[in-house]
Order: structure tokens, then C-alpha cells, then sequence
């Protein structure tokens, strides 16, 4: 069985579809079952009620457009959610069978490093620029565009801004052809990007508060790992990872609120950005690792089965 969920239609057959499901479960005599299956689909909460297992699953995206994704809640043992709008706003009826934990970055992997002298030639950034560095997969929720407006709002030519993020869809090449210059880069998708945040003043996530929302982005948690300050938009997931550090956090899409935060950040000493960077390391560490999203899980099972 490739699947652990089974299509709705025909709905005459269901009821024999989702036994097998519950066969295959009852078989392998699971304690737990763990979904971190992107969809509303209750087939396979309803096959572990029926087969008397346990089952968690973790809500990872802000969608809620749908009635399945109730019956999924009202199926499930036990529910996982990983920021704090969505306590509020899916699970507030559920609370009793709901628990917030959290993603974690691996702080090991993602770390202070220096950057790298060729890296800096070969973008043509210079020991006095400040590089802002935002990573993030190129769609228009992502609101590069405010991040890019708020910098020719400052207009100055010190700024340098490194975008990385697969570049080939219609959104992004408009991006590029409005906005790429010898200010703005965009460099494409990397699948090591350590060495572009190590050149990084700060970091930006600039994400609008439509569409398809964040649950909980990982980049800003990899940069401030790596020793960086980050700048993020009020909206769900970034406003939990920046909660220690309200004055990072900028309205969303408000092009305007986000030049004066880079500009505060520009106008510090070197010595004061640098404790700030250190400081969201540390919160990262204490608070976002990878370690501790384990423990966490952990922690929750024993509660589960005990």
C-alpha cells in the first residue's frame, strides 16, 4: 500500500476502501499514528478510530476552507498545530485535544560563519555596503515587490539586496525585469544557501497577509540560527518566530514601515546590530531548534500513550 487515505468518490465503495486502510493498521498494531499529510482528508483518521489507534495529525498551512478539515479535527486523537493563529483561530473549540509545538531548525547545520571573500567579489558587494538577503520560493504571496519597493524608498546605494528563490515563473521574471539592477540581485534557487546569509546584514521576509498564508517558515528560522537579524511581516508563523522581538516586525505589506525598520537597522553601530544578531541566535537555539522540536514530540507521546 502506497497510501494511508483513499478518494471519497465513489462513495458506494468507500465504506470498503477505508476498511482496508483499517486492515492494514490493525495488522502492523501501530501505537500511534502521525500524519504530516498536507490535505483535509478524514479517510485516514476515520481508518485509525475505526482499527481503536490513535491518531495525531500536525496542521502545517493555514487553510481551513473546508468542512473536511473538521471532520478530519473531530476524528483525530489528538492535534498538533505550529503557530499560534491557528489555537485561535481553528482550534478554539478544540483546545482540550490541541497543543502548539513549534518547528525547529538544525542550529548545528545553520550557525555563525564567515563569509566568503570570493562570494563577495563575485557579486560586487564591498565591505561597506549593507546586504539585505531574503530566501524564499518566488509566488506573489511572498511580497518580494514590498521588500524591493522599500529599498528604492530609501535610495541608498550602499544597499544590496540578494534574492534567492527559483526565478523562472512569470512572477518572478516580472520581478526581475522591473526591479533587477546593480542593487538587486536575484541569484536563483541554491540548495546550500549558508553561504548567501553569511554576506547578509539582515534578512527579510516580507510576506503578504493574503492567499495562502505561512504556517511557519523555515528560512527566517535558518538565518537568525546563522546569526543574522530578520525583519518580518505581522502575519501567522513569522509574528510567532518574532516574538521576542516586536521591533522587528513590520506591517504586512506596508512598504513604508518596512524602510524606516532598514533604516533604523542601518542607522546602529555595528556593535549593537551584532548583539541583536546574537541575541535572535540564542532565542533560536533556546526556543526553535531542531532539538527542542524533538523533545517536544517526544514529550507529547509519552502524554499521549500514558
Amino acid at each position: 500500500m502506497n497510501s494511508f487515505t483513499t478518494h471519497y468518490k465513489p462513495l458506494l465503495s468507500l465504506p470498503f476502501r477505508v476498511l482496508k486502510i483499517r486492515k492494514f493498521f490493525k495488522r502492523h498494531r501501530y501505537d500511534i499514528i502521525h500524519s504530516w499529510h498536507w490535505s483535509s482528508d478524514f479517510t485516514e483518521p476515520l481508518a485509525a478510530k475505526l482499527a481503536g489507534i490513535k491518531f495525531v495529525y500536525t496542521k502545517k498551512a493555514m487553510g481551513w476552507g473546508n468542512k473536511a478539515w473538521r471532520w478530519r479535527s473531530q476524528l483525530s486523537t489528538r492535534i498538533i498545530a505550529i503557530n499560534s493563529d491557528m489555537m485561535s483561530q481553528f482550534f478554539s473549540a478544540m483546545s482540550h485535544k490541541t497543543r502548539q509545538i513549534p518547528l525547529g531548525v538544525d542550529v548545528e547545520q545553520y550557525r555563525p560563519m564567515d563569509p566568503s571573500e570570493e562570494l563577495r567579489h563575485q557579486l560586487s558587494i564591498s565591505e561597506t555596503d549593507f546586504v539585505i538577503v531574503s530566501v524564499a520560493n518566488l509566488v506573489p504571496v511572498k511580497g518580494i515587490e514590498v521588500l524591493l519597493r522599500a529599498v528604492n524608498a530609501i535610495g541608498n546605494d550602499n544597499i544590496k539586496v540578494l534574492i534567492i528563490g527559483n526565478d523562472q515563473n512569470e512572477y518572478a521574471q516580472d520581478l526581475k525585469r522591473t526591479y533587477e539592477n546593480e542593487q538587486v540581485s536575484f541569484l536563483g534557487k541554491h540548495n546550500d544557501v549558508r553561504p548567501f546569509i553569511a554576506l547578509a546584514n539582515v534578512f527579510v521576509i516580507p510576506t503578504k497577509d493574503e492567499g495562502r498564508r505561512e504556517g511557519m517558515p523555515i528560512a527566517p528560522l535558518e538565518a537568525m540560527a546563522s546569526g543574522k537579524i530578520v525583519l518580518g511581516s505581522n502575519i501567522s508563523g513569522v509574528k510567532d518566530i518574532l516574538t521576542a522581538f516586536p521591533d522587528c516586525i513590520f506591517e504586512a505589506s506596508n512598504e513604508e514601515e518596512l524602510a524606516s525598520k532598514i533604516e533604523g537597522l542601518i542607522a546602529l553601530s555595528k556593535e549593537d546590530r551584532m548583539e541583536l544578531a546574537k541575541r535572535m541566535r540564542t532565542y533560536v537555539v533556546e526556543n526553535l531548534s531542531l532539538k527542542r522540536c524533538i523533545e517536544n514530540h517526544e514529550k507529547f507521546y509519552e502524554q499521549l500513550i500514558n
